[in-house]
């Protein structure tokens, strides 16, 4: 008999899946793992009650979170993923021919066993990679006391309830912001911000004092429900979010990258923000 997993993110508003067939529930140390079926968007995985990914259009946000941030670069060759346990992020950051790199920082061994086993094509095969580097830690102590440093720094965390809320502190974003390279960019997810504009306000408060240049980026996600989620972006170099457009193409030719939804016209088109985001931001 199916039942229904319904989500609980936003007071008062939700969404609901069909479970066809639950593939594994487990408490780890730190969190409620949840991963099922569901007949129109494939496996989903859900944290505590959240859901974080799902099979049909996870595409969307790990392109848009990686090759944004790794192609206005141009020459990143050291990368870290705060967070991503089920390897989607690290799949799309290694598909870049220049990076040589990549750390990534996972609180939660047990997300990353499961997901190898139950959301296989999300990593597919990434963590096997000679290149990767996984590190089970706590994502603020690693960035407060890392001696490495980064080129681009992805942090894909979950939303800022339990484990994951550290991930938007002052002190999060201060210990990325020491362990960048000159040039380097920081990027985060920060929620659908028709629902979680305060968090996109606060996030702008504590990342504006330690960058030169920090705004958002959006893209609509369908598995997160409400409107257009934004990514934060910050970064000491304002020209790195305005790349020319020729060079923008050139680069993303000869990457040799195939990708569903990012492109050169949706990187230049995903900074422009509407205007209740901008008042927003404008009211700090």
């Amino acid at each position: 008999m199916t039942t229904t997993f319904v989500e609980k993110l936003h007071p008062g508003y939700g969404q609901a899946f069909s479970i066809d067939e639950v593939l594994f529930e487990h408490r780890t140390e730190h969190q409620e793992l949840l991963i099922f079926r569901n007949a129109s968007f494939g496996r989903v995985m859900a944290l505590d009650g959240i859901v974080q990914t799902t099979e049909r259009d996870e595409f969307i946000y790990h392109e848009m979170l990686t090759h944004v941030p790794l192609l206005a670069h141009g020459a990143a060759r050291r990368v870290l993923i705060i967070g991503g346990g089920d390897g989607g992020m690290l799949r799309e950051v290694l598909k870049h021919p220049g990076v040589v790199s990549v750390t990534q920082v996972e609180i939660d061994a047990a997300v990353i066993e499961m997901c190898k086993r139950y959301l296989p094509n999300h990593s597919a095969g990434a963590f096997d990679d000679p290149r990767v580097d996984i590190v089970i830690a706590d994502g603020v102590e690693y960035v407060t006391q890392t001696q490495a440093r980064f080129d681009v720094i992805i942090s894909d965390c979950t939303d800022p309830v339990g484990p994951g809320e550290v991930l938007f502190s002052s002190r999060f974003y201060a210990g990325c912001k020491r362990c960048l390279n000159p040039g380097g960019i920081f990027v985060a997810q920060n929620g659908v911000a028709f629902l979680q504009l305060d968090e996109v306000a606060t996030t702008a408060r504590r990342l504006g004092p330690l960058f030169a240049d920090q705004t958002f980026y959006s893209a609509a996600v369908p598995t997160y429900a409400g409107g257009l989620m934004t990514f934060a972006w910050a970064s000491d170099d304002g020209a790195l979010r305005a790349p020319d457009p020729a060079i923008l193409q050139q680069r993303y030719r000869d990457s040799g990258i195939r990708t569903r939804f990012y492109n050169p016209q949706v990187h230049a088109g995903c900074f422009a923000l509407p205007q209740y985001i901008l008042d927003a931001l404008a009211a700090i």
